[in-house]
């Protein structure tokens, strides 16, 4: 699996420093016990992403159109969600 840690500017100002994972990179069976609903697809802006945050276990959005800095790659021998943090590459 591979995890990204990057800082964004919220819409508030504020900074935001998020360790998230891309969906398509999640474990088809994690996301389907965490997923409900219709079936139906947010449509999002353009540089938004729905991402999974790592660190409070939930569905969040990050922004790639206000990044701070540069975002980093993790990439994992273990897929599963609770071993994320164990080889970093820079991307």
């Amino acid at each position: 699996m591979r995890a990204f840690t990057g800082t964004f500017v919220k819409k508030n100002g504020e900074t935001r420093t998020m360790s998230y994972a891309r969906l398509e990179d999640l474990p088809t069976t994690f996301l389907n016990t965490q997923t409900t609903g219709t079936g139906n697809e947010r449509t999002l802006e353009e540089g938004l992403e729905l991402v999974w945050d790592l660190e409070n276990n939930g569905f969040r959005i990050f922004n790639h159109n206000a990044v701070v800095g540069t975002v980093t790659e993790y990439t994992h021998v273990d897929s599963t969600i609770e071993n994320w943090r164990t080889t970093e590459n820079n991307s």
